[in-house]
């Protein structure tokens, strides 16, 4: 089989609903979106969106990802950590590489390590924030 790019709807749903099938069988993430997620298939066509939106410049997606992620990390009592993150980008690059190869797949992989680092320190900084007003 010949990889193509990430080039469709079609492609960014494949790659999505794929990837969240490893994630909900991974012993260290699967737990927590598993815990979380509790309609599957609205989260799925709402990533989807949002990768659409990334990579296709599909203005598809409407969502704050910040604030939902800094929401699960409360909902987690503050133990998501950057372990889950590499993670979880572990898994996303081996699917995009299992399924795709082109522009679009290797700007997927950029733009999920930016949006994971970003997150954390998001949800870093919230912690902090909220223990100082506790002090």
């Amino acid at each position: 089989m010949t990889k193509q790019d990430i080039n469709s709807r079609q492609d960014v749903s494949l790659l999505v609903h794929s990837f969240y099938e490893r994630v909900r069988e991974d012993e260290l993430i699967g737990p927590v979106f598993n815990h979380i997620i509790h309609d599957w298939d609205t989260h799925l066509e709402l990533l989807t969106d949002f990768w659409e939106s990334n990579l296709l410049f599909q203005p598809k997606y409407k969502g704050n990802p910040h604030q939902v992620h800094q929401e699960v990390d409360q909902q987690m009592q503050g133990t998501i950590s950057m372990e889950h993150f590499g993670r979880w980008l572990q898994l996303w690059f081996q699917t995009i590489d299992t399924l795709f190869k082109g522009k679009n797949a290797e700007a997927a992989k950029r733009r999920a390590r930016n949006m994971s680092t970003y997150m954390f320190m998001k949800i870093y900084e919230r912690r902090h924030n909220e223990k100082g007003q506790q002090e």
